[in-house]
């Protein structure tokens, strides 16, 4: 089956209310895109990819059930292997390789879209369009910030991915300037 975006986006949203949870999906799906458009991807594959990784998550967010469970919708409603795989390969507990470049960059980019927003809503214009890439590697260094976010995670993704951690910021902080008003961050 080659979903469209429409579709993906409704089988999301049929899985998920919580609007932070629909824009991470969002902001990872523009990130994904960004980078396609980067390294000769298929756009709207990586988009999709990156709107449906954590599509089980707001039911399922136990280390046994995400992103089993999300992986068994995607393969109900006809996704392919890549894309299942892809979204299995962004949870380090579920054992999948990541051996595409999709898989890999939707593990590098995950956690990051989560950390460039925290960044961008501590600051007094809470917007991503004017949030500098220094603003964000520099927050990198302050351990008390986004604590969930385990910063050698991201320095070993970004690594994974074959990319600096500074040009890796500019292209995800770049990709969430673009949709800033769905993310809310205009």
């Amino acid at each position: 089956m080659r979903a469209t975006r429409e579709q993906a986006w409704a089988l999301l949203t049929e899985h998920t209310q919580n609007a932070n949870l629909l824009k991470h999906g969002l902001g990872v799906e523009a990130a994904m895109r960004a980078y396609a458009a980067l390294r000769g991807g298929d756009t709207d594959l990586w988009g999709i990819v990156g709107l449906l990784h954590d599509l089980d998550y707001e039911k399922h967010p136990s280390l046994e059930e995400h992103p089993f469970v999300g992986a068994q919708i995607l393969r109900d409603a006809g996704y392919s292997d890549e894309i299942v795989d892809a979204v299995l390969g962004h949870a380090d507990h579920t054992g999948v390789a990541r051996d595409t470049e999709m898989a890999r960059a939707l593990y590098a980019v995950d956690e990051l879209v989560g950390f460039v927003v925290a960044v961008a809503l501590i600051r007094p214009s809470k917007s991503i369009t004017d949030l500098p890439v220094k603003s964000v590697t520099k927050k990198f260094k302050d351990k008390g910030f986004c604590r969930a976010i385990d910063r050698g995670h991201l320095r070993a993704a970004a690594e994974e991915f074959d990319v600096e951690m500074r040009d890796h910021v500019e292209v995800v902080v770049g990709a969430l300037a673009g949709i800033s008003d769905e993310l809310g961050l205009a």
